[in-house]
């Protein structure tokens, strides 16, 4: 493999990996699926909680062996399946509605697929990265790509409630469907040959079960790795329980419309956008550490202004909007972050089994979250269980705080496998 450009913007299989991620980002950003759960089947909030566990049930199933096989395979061919795969199963939802065919079930069952395809894209993009560019452009990578995400949130959740406003939510899954096919073009341009996968770093012929538990031993035994992981579950409870219900909670409770709900969460694109071109600084002045814990800390103190939403449209939106704006930048440099220290501390033969146990780990925590969303809103209702989620994000603050994490200044060096 030859040695990547030192500039980024002379690396022209960067620039394709970059406008592919983009376009992938777009379509996971769209929530075609839930507009059209709300909208066209009028699914109910226990129905939108056991939608979203189908999204993150797949990560439970196929997490773990999905990083063995993405270690064993060249990534792109993974990717560009990935894609081409989340195309088609959006394309039978339009063709079910024409049928008159469409119901939860059948949604259910695209959201299982689409998010089992996603399993594997996530675990290869994050080791595919580190082939296309130098280890010290990690950070700057993955925030150049971080930024023209958010660039696409502004737009994507927005377009799409305006799609299905002034035309149909099967005219937002159509376009969905069109931006995965985008990506994997453009991931198929990229001429950079992949090396031959490497051992899996473990002495002698070793099993599917073996693999999975180097990956795993290793993991755990990395403290850096340890802690994230932990973090990780704590923030993926939390996605699971906010994801469930804020959308139901938006239309229904507060009483947006799609298109309106649409632009409020745009302007958390704006944020993350400003979040990714601040993190390079950021962290050059005060280490990666800190700035994974402070922007911990702004993420759960932003999630406890959705349920302090209410009266007016105009007063609620300017809790919906403080809450994006105060949120999401920091959502963008802490995963800039977290993602560019374990790529660093990781080696290759091994890249994919460490990204697919964190994926499993918060993806499980997702979908418990969820199923609890699902099981408790009945409850306490939709106010006192988004407080919740925002609180358990603030522990993983907390948990990361009293971690070794704290402390790293830069990006170390690859541990031992």
């Amino acid at each position: 493999m030859n040695t990547p450009p030192t500039s980024l913007w002379g690396n022209r299989d960067f620039l394709k990996l970059w406008a592919a991620h983009t376009a992938e980002t777009l379509g996971s950003l769209m929530g075609a699926l839930s507009f059209t759960a709300v909208l066209v089947v009028e699914a109910s909030p226990q129905q939108m909680a056991l939608l979203a566990a189908a999204g993150a049930a797949p990560g439970l199933v196929a997490g773990l062996p999905a990083g063995v096989w993405v270690d064993r395979l060249k990534r792109k061919p993974v990717l560009v399946t990935a894609d081409i795969g989340r195309a088609l199963a959006l394309a039978t939802i339009p063709a079910a509605h024409v049928l008159g065919a469409l119901r939860i079930e059948h949604l259910y069952a695209v959201t299982f697929l689409a998010g089992l395809l996603d399993v594997f894209f996530d675990v290869a993009h994050p080791s595919f990265v580190p082939l296309i560019v130098r280890r010290d452009q990690f950070v700057e990578a993955n925030a150049r790509m971080s930024a023209t995400a958010s660039v696409v949130e502004v737009g994507a959740f927005s377009v799409s409630g305006w799609i299905v406003q002034l035309w149909s939510a099967m005219v937002s899954v159509a376009v969905n469907a069109s931006t995965f096919l985008v990506s994997g073009a453009l991931l198929l341009l990229i001429r950079r040959s992949e090396p031959r996968p490497r051992d899996s770093g473990m002495q002698g012929p070793v099993s599917l079960r073996g693999e999975l538990a180097g990956g795993l031993r290793f993991l755990w035994r990395q403290p850096l790795l340890r802690a994230l992981s932990v973090a990780h579950v704590l923030r993926g409870l939390s996605s699971g329980i906010i994801g469930a219900l804020i959308l139901l909670f938006g239309i229904r409770e507060l009483g947006f419309a799609p298109g309106v709900l649409g632009m409020i969460f745009a302007m958390g694109g704006v944020s993350s956008l400003g979040g990714a071109f601040l993190t390079p600084w950021l962290t050059r002045q005060f280490g990666i550490g800190s700035v994974l814990v402070t922007m911990g800390v702004f993420i759960g103190v932003a999630i406890l202004f959705l349920p302090l939403a209410r009266g007016p449209l105009v007063v609620a939106a300017a809790f919906l909007v403080t809450q994006q704006l105060l949120g999401d930048w920091a959502w963008a440099v802490y995963d800039i972050n977290e993602l560019s220290l374990r790529q660093a501390v990781t080696p290759d033969q091994v890249r994919g089994r460490v990204n697919s146990a964190v994926r499993w780990l918060s993806v499980g925590a997702t979908f418990l979250g969820a199923l609890l969303a699902g099981a408790v809103v009945a409850w306490i209702g939709m106010r006192w269980t988004l407080a919740f989620g925002g609180a358990t994000t603030l522990l993983a603050a907390l948990l990361l705080a009293l971690s070794p994490v704290r402390s790293v200044k830069e990006s170390p060096q690859e541990t031992a496998a």
